[in-house]
């Protein structure tokens, strides 16, 4: 496929933009996959570059965020390893299979996230880590928010932010930076598929990997400096436009 001057410009502003919103709470896959679908590119190779430049991009913020010293470091070995296995295998589900019913399902799934973190006052609070079972809990949020990233992928980020605050205790700041090592990992996984499976637009995903770069150390930064509030507000917004945009491909 041709990359154009326009397809590029397009992708710097759309990833630069994606990358911001995804540094603080998440869903910057609302952004670029809906964009690079109108650009015309195929389904197969739009996740596979879409993962390219956002696996570089989670890596930058995740690295600003660990120098902020906000990452739950004691979960970040079990949480990388099954996210990583989890990316890797919804990829290559995704390499086969139709997203029609997964978006049925997360038409339910996420009305009802919001509401239980609205009930049980989510992001307002902070609790000790538990110690107990710790291996065991973040191995089931990582394995299977990862096969949902690597088969799909938009809202990631938020469902982890909302699994570590609700099942760990991490307050909004530190879910959003510990979501990243395990975000990095699951985008790492999907990759290696898509890589393998030759989906990748190299011309394209190349620069716009450096946007998505920009755009969540940007992001990044405000997180960092604002605290719990502006990630609270953009977790919501990313989730709002999933629900909307999964409304709109289902049943409009």
């Amino acid at each position: 496929m041709d990359v154009t001057f326009d397809l590029i410009a397009i992708g710097l502003a759309v990833f630069f933009a994606a990358g911001f919103v995804d540094s603080i709470a998440g869903g910057g896959g609302l952004i670029t996959l809906p964009a690079l679908l109108l650009c015309g590119l195929p389904p197969h190779m739009i996740l596979g570059t879409n993962k390219f430049s956002t696996t570089l991009g989670t890596l930058a913020a995740f690295f600003s965020y660990l120098r902020s010293g906000l990452v739950e470091k004691s979960i970040v070995p079990v949480g990388f390893m099954s996210a990583f296995l989890g990316g890797a295998a919804g990829s290559g589900l995704a390499l086969y299979l139709d997203n029609a019913l997964l978006g049925k399902v997360l038409l339910f799934m996420l009305p009802m996230g919001i509401a239980i973190s609205l009930m049980t006052g989510f992001g307002k609070k902070e609790r000790p880590l538990e110690k107990k079972a710790l291996g065991l809990k973040v191995f089931l949020i990582g394995f299977p928010i990862g096969i949902y990233d690597g088969f799909f992928g938009p809202g990631t980020g938020s469902f982890m932010i909302i699994a570590l605050n609700l099942v760990l205790g991490l307050g909004l700041v530190r879910a959003s930076a510990t979501t990243k090592v395990m975000n990095l990992a699951s985008n790492a996984g999907a990759l290696c598929s898509f890589a393998a499976g030759g989906v990748v637009l190299y011309a394209l995903a190349i620069p716009c990997a450096l946007a998505n770069i920009a755009g969540n150390l940007c992001g990044a930064h405000l997180a960092v400096r604002v605290g719990a509030r502006a990630v609270r507000v953009f977790l919501y917004i990313a989730l709002c436009l999933l629900l909307g945009t999964l409304v709109w491909r289902q049943l409009l």
